[in-house]
């Protein structure tokens, strides 16, 4: 798990789906928007419930996604608030790990 200033919170995901723009990868997508204050990097996970309806499963690939993002969150530019989208099921942790530094290497 992340720190809690490095976490969107509802208001912010609100704002970043009205104003937010997209970036993709196989099983996931960055929905996000810059900050004019420069504040460290906010970044959140959701999982949705029309692909994955039983909660157990939704909340196993949110903790896999911040175990994921950990190592890679310092990479992320400052000022900039976001949410992950899973799209599909990732194969792994690892495989994870590399879908984040691809959308990254987007920004």
């Amino acid at each position: 798990m992340i720190p809690k200033k490095n976490r969107v919170n509802r208001k912010e995901i609100d704002e970043i789906f009205r104003r937010g723009r997209s970036l993709y990868s196989p099983s996931l997508t960055l929905r996000f928007v810059w900050n004019k204050e420069k504040l460290p990097p906010k970044i959140s996970f959701i999982t949705p419930k029309t692909l994955f309806p039983k909660a157990v499963k939704r909340n196993l690939l949110r903790r896999r996604g911040y175990a994921a993002l950990h190592p890679n969150l310092s990479r992320f530019p400052v000022g900039i608030s976001g949410v992950f989208i899973f799209q599909r099921q990732p194969k792994s942790v690892s495989a994870l790990e590399e879908e984040i530094e691809i959308i990254l290497g987007k920004l």
